[in-house]
């Protein structure tokens, strides 16, 4: 669709055409694309009419230099500069344009800004074919950004009490409408122990992880039989003996939403010589960073490792007691 700038009617009629002379030269700038050559203008008025562009069947645009005239004509009625291109042709050179600066310096602007035909993409063009090529070239190089899936406002959700070694706790899974996992919860101990923090902000980074798309199986692949404490034999039958709290979370998804065949589960009954490894390397470990508590169980409500106090255990993070009286 194509429609001849409004201001050229009225310019006509300033210029002094009549009505039959201003018909004929729209129409001949409608067929055209440009006033040049149209019948019945005289060759003097064709300078109102130029642009900043030339036209793709014309010859005649603005000059650099009538650019800068323009601005410099209002600068001094403006506190602030004027947002207005100084358009250059491809011919131009570097003394073209280091002039043109020149010349906006000595009329007083507070700035300039140029562009040089063909110097970048450039949103107006003056044929249908360059905005073609403008657009295939756009369409060529897409660009990639992710994207997060958020669950709906209402979910579907399923909640699994867990125990491992003494330590319960609880995993709440909400689902998007196909029943694939989006998010996760953690509850373990008392709210605003370390252990509990710690759960918190790992499952919220989990549950974004699924959201922008991680594929549930590279997460269990990856979080799957991790070892540290606490540690131990489970209340869930099909997982037995869990050697971390995330390998715990990640079997019981991996049963939960993935196929039997890409499961990574093992036995429900642990090998007792790994079993007893584990537990000689944890005694070890902990006897070298609690002198004589080597036996010391982690603390039920923080994970701290507890200290012998009597006949009982003490944990000297939160005062927490194996359940002596």
């Amino acid at each position: 669709m194509k429609i001849v700038n409004r201001t050229v009617p009225a310019a006509l009629k300033t210029l002094g055409y009549d009505e039959a002379a201003a018909t004929g030269i729209l129409d001949w700038i409608a067929q055209k694309n440009t006033v040049e050559s149209a019948p019945d203008l005289k060759p003097e008025h064709l300078p109102v009419f130029d642009c900043a562009f030339k036209p793709a069947t014309g010859t005649r645009s603005i000059m650099a230099s009538g650019h800068v005239r323009m601005m410099a004509a209002v600068q001094p009625f403006l506190s602030g500069a004027i947002s207005k291109t100084v358009n250059m042709p491809n011919s131009a050179t570097m003394d073209d344009i280091l002039n043109t600066y020149l010349d906006a310096w000595r009329m007083g602007l507070k700035a300039i800004a140029i562009y040089r035909d063909g110097s970048k993409t450039q949103p107006v063009n003056t044929t249908k074919a360059k905005q073609n090529t403008v657009v295939e070239e756009a369409a060529a190089e897409p660009v990639w950004h992710p994207q997060r899936r958020r669950l709906p406002d209402e979910r579907r959700a399923i909640t699994h009490k867990f125990s491992i070694a003494g330590h319960d706790g609880y995993i709440t899974c909400g689902m998007y409408d196909d029943g694939s996992p989006g998010e996760i919860f953690v509850v373990m101990a008392k709210q605003g122990s370390v252990i509990s923090g710690l759960m918190d902000a790992f499952a919220t980074s989990i549950s974004m992880v699924l959201q922008y798309g991680v594929p549930l199986q590279v997460l269990v692949d990856k979080f799957s039989h991790v070892r540290f404490e606490p540690s131990g034999f489970s209340s869930n039958p099909a997982i037995g003996y869990a050697k971390s709290i995330v390998d715990y979370i990640f079997r019981w998804m991996a049963l939960k939403f993935l196929p039997p065949e890409k499961r990574m589960v093992d036995p429900k009954t642990p090998d007792l010589e790994e079993v007893a490894r584990d537990a000689t390397e944890t005694d070890a470990a902990q006897a070298d960073l609690f002198q004589g508590q080597g036996d010391a169980p982690p603390c039920s409500s923080c994970g701290f490792v507890m200290v012998r106090s009597g006949s009982c255990y003490k944990c000297q993070n939160c005062g927490a007691t194996s359940g002596c009286s």
